[in-house]
């Protein structure tokens, strides 16, 4: 199976001095390998925008142009990043906007349980809320003090250091409160829907009752 659109993962720290702690049957990576599938798209600042939209507390669309959403407060955190190809890459400085300022500033209504994170190309990504409001989930557009560039997501990529990395989209350009959960792209291709790497989720027919959406 191809490698997940534009999109890693990650799980806490380094945790060692010589060798790092990584969930079952990751490999320690040396660099960034840039790996997604598709064309890298162009960035056009005038035309770029963020929507926060679906059952929001207050029934309507939130937007930002990029000048607005880079303006959000910005915070750094250090995370793994575990991709499904089985490289690990520790330690890494990430700087963005919280998950949770957006959850913050445009609240989902009460009966939101899952959220879908929305990128370029119509790439989707679905996470549990639990785990898009995690402390160290983060709307990355720096990585190490320097911009991402545009191979790696610039000017936006979602980084979820407690799920593999497919989980955190490449390329972000939205987020959809929804109520019930339903599969994103990779997800619908035959990836675990939840994606833990320290539970080794990786692909779908390893769910367990309960790890899916109801049919």
């Amino acid at each position: 199976m191809g490698h997940p659109v534009g999109h890693e993962s990650g799980e806490g720290a380094s945790r060692g001095a010589a060798q790092p702690d990584l969930p079952p049957g990751q490999r320690l990576q040396r660099g960034w390998p840039v790996t997604h599938y598709g064309p890298v798209p162009k960035f056009r600042p005038e035309r770029w925008e963020f929507r926060v939209f679906g059952a929001t507390a207050d029934g309507a669309k939130h937007t930002w142009n990029h000048e607005e959403f880079t303006a959000l407060p910005y915070t750094t955190v250090v995370g793994d990043l575990h991709c499904v190809t089985k490289f690990s890459m520790v330690g890494a400085e990430w700087g963005g906007i919280p998950a949770r300022t957006l959850l913050d500033i445009a609240p989902p209504a009460p009966s939101v349980t899952h959220v879908m994170v929305w990128a370029e190309y119509g790439f989707s990504s679905n996470l549990r809320l639990a785990d898009f409001a995690a402390e160290r989930t983060l709307f990355a557009t720096h990585k190490d003090g320097e911009l991402l560039t545009a191979e790696h997501g610039f000017p936006l990529r979602l980084v979820v250091p407690h799920l593999y990395a497919w989980k955190g989209p490449k390329w972000v350009r939205g987020v959809e409160y929804m109520t019930a959960d339903r599969r994103g792209f990779w997800e619908e291709r035959g990836y675990h829907n939840i994606g833990d790497p320290w539970r080794e989720q990786r692909y779908s027919y390893q769910e367990e009752p309960g790890d899916g959406p109801v049919a």
